[in-house]
C-alpha cells in the first residue's frame, strides 16, 4: 500500500532545554535558542515559509510558551506524544527527529493530543497548584507529628485530627510554654473534653526537648505559610470560575449538593459557579463526585468532551480501559506507566466508593476485589464513574441509584441465567429447591 501525502505546507519542531530545531517540507532544518525574542524569529520563519500546520513532542514544560504563541498566531499545533516516535532506530539526534516530526505529519501518522479549552488552562493551572500546597500541608501535618513522638507526646493517637482546631490550640499553647495537661485538655473541643479526657491528659505528658520544640514550631509556620496560600489561590480559582460561570446560561434548577470532607475550597455559592460552568449539569448526582472533584474535571478535561466520540475513547484516554498488545496469536495485557490527572480523580471517587453500603457500584468493586485485588476494584469502579460522567455531560442522562440490594438481585439473576444455559447446553434441568 503506496502511503500518499495528506498535509502540505508542514513543520516539525524538536525542543530542548537551550535550543530548538525547526524542520521544514523542503528537508532543511533551522536552529533557534529558547530565549523569547529568538522564539518570535522561529515564528516568523515559520510565517515566511507559508507553514500552515506544526507538529511538537510535548517535552513538559519546555514547549509550553512555544505552543502557546504558535496558537495565538494562527498556526494548527499539533502536540505529540514522544512514545508515538519510538519505534523507528537509527536517527536519534535533534535534526533527524524534527525531520521525522515533520514527515510523519504530513503523511497523518500522528495522533493530536487532548487539550482543553484556552479558556480552562488558567483554572486548570491554579487547581494543580492547590494540589501541591494541600500536598506540602500534609507533609507539614507529618512533620508536626514527629516533633512531638520525639518529645513522647502521644496527642495525634487520641484526637483524629491534630491539624484540627482542638489540636492547633494546644500545639500554640505548647509553643507559648504551657505544660499543664490539665489546662491543655481545656483548649480541646467540649466533645473530646467529655468523650477522651483522660486519654488526652495521658498522651500530653511529654519530655519536651527546646530542639524538637524548635522542629515543632517550624513544622507548624509551614502548615499556616501553605494554609494562606490555599486561601489566595481560592481567591484565583473563584475569579476564575465566575468568569467561566458567566458565559453559560443560567440553569433553571441547580440541584443538590453534597458534603465536601476535606479540602473544601473557600468559594462562595461554589455548588451554583461549578453546575452553571458545567452547562447545569449536576453531577453531584453521580456517586462519589462532589463539587470539588467536579471542578477539579473542569480543570482536567473541561467542559466539551466532543474530541471523544465514544464513551470508550475517554476511557482509554484516562488509561482506565483494560490494555492490550496482540501480535499474531499472543496477546499480552499491557500496563500504562502513567494517567492523565484526570484519573485519579475518577479513582479517587473510586476509593470512597469500595467501602460504601449504599451505592450499586460499591456492592461492584468488592466483587471484582475479591478475586482481583483492591487496585483492579478501584480501576473498574473509576472506569464505570467516568462513563457516568461522559453520558451526563454528553447526553444530560439523570443517574438514579438502585442500590446495593437491587445490584445483587440484578446479579443473582444473571448468574441464573447463565447457570440454565449451561446446564441446558449439557442436557440438564436447574430445578428450584421447595425447601
Amino acid at each position: 500500500m503506496k502511503i500518499t501525502q495528506i498535509r502540505d505546507h508542514t513543520a516539525g519542531i524538536d525542543i530542548g532545554s537551550e535550543h530548538i530545531f525547526i524542520g521544514l517540507d523542503d528537508e532543511s532544518v533551522y536552529q533557534f535558542g529558547t530565549f523569547t525574542c529568538e522564539f518570535r524569529a522561529a515564528i516568523e520563519l515559520l510565517t515566511a515559509h507559508g507553514v500552515q500546520s506544526i507538529a511538537m513532542e510535548s517535552t513538559g514544560v519546555y514547549g509550553v510558551i512555544l505552543h502557546e504563541m504558535l496558537q495565538e498566531t494562527g498556526f494548527d499545533v499539533w502536540l505529540v506524544n514522544p512514545a508515538h516516535l519510538r519505534y523507528v532506530p537509527g536517527r536519534k539526534s535533534d535534526v533527524a527527529d524534527c525531520q521525522w516530526l515533520q514527515q510523519l505529519h504530513s503523511f497523518g501518522l500522528l495522533a493530536n493530543s487532548f487539550l482543553p479549552d484556552p479558556a480552562i488552562k488558567a483554572l486548570r493551572a491554579y487547581l494543580r497548584l492547590r494540589e501541591r500546597y494541600i500536598s506540602e500541608s500534609a507533609a507539614a501535618v507529618l512533620h508536626m507529628q514527629k516533633a512531638l513522638t520525639l518529645m513522647n507526646i502521644r496527642l495525634h493517637q487520641v484526637i483524629s485530627q491534630i491539624h484540627g482546631a482542638s489540636g492547633m490550640r494546644v500545639l500554640r499553647a505548647i509553643l507559648a510554654g504551657e505544660r499543664d495537661p490539665e489546662t491543655l485538655v481545656a483548649l480541646c473541643d467540649k466533645r473530646i473534653q467529655d468523650n477522651k479526657h483522660d486519654q488526652v491528659v495521658a498522651s500530653l505528658e511529654g519530655h519536651y526537648r527546646p530542639e524538637y520544640l524548635y522542629e515543632l514550631a517550624d513544622a507548624i509556620d509551614c502548615y499556616d505559610f501553605y494554609q494562606q496560600k490555599l486561601r489566595e489561590c481560592d481567591r484565583q480559582i473563584d475569579g476564575e470560575l465566575t468568569g467561566l460561570a458567566a458565559r453559560q446560561p443560567v440553569p433553571a434548577d441547580y440541584g443538590k449538593a453534597k458534603p465536601i470532607r476535606h479540602h473544601k475550597p473557600a468559594i462562595d455559592q461554589l455548588h451554583q459557579k461549578v453546575v452553571r460552568t458545567m452547562n447545569g449539569v449536576n453531577v453531584n448526582e453521580l456517586p462519589g463526585i462532589t463539587d470539588y472533584s467536579a471542578l477539579r474535571l473542569v480543570g482536567e478535561v473541561g467542559v466539551d468532551l466532543s474530541p471523544f466520540p465514544k464513551e470508550g475513547h475517554f476511557t482509554s484516554w484516562l488509561k482506565l480501559a483494560p490494555g492490550k498488545k496482540q501480535s499474531g496469536k499472543h496477546i499480552r495485557k499491557h500496563k500504562y506507566k502513567s494517567a492523565p490527572r484526570a484519573a485519579e480523580i475518577f479513582k479517587q471517587a473510586a476509593q470512597s466508593l469500595l467501602e460504601s453500603k449504599n451505592h450499586a457500584l460499591g456492592a461492584f468493586g468488592r466483587r471484582v476485589r475479591a478475586r482481583r485485588g483492591p487496585a483492579v476494584a478501584v480501576k473498574a469502579i473509576a472506569r464505570k464513574l467516568a462513563i457516568l460522567y461522559y453520558r451526563a455531560m454528553t447526553q444530560g442522562m439523570d443517574y438514579v441509584e438502585q442500590g446495593v440490594e437491587a445490584y445483587v438481585k440484578q446479579y443473582q439473576q444473571r448468574r441464573l441465567h447463565t447457570l440454565h444455559k449451561q446446564a441446558k447446553q449439557m442436557g440438564y434441568a436447574l430445578v428450584e429447591l421447595t425447601e
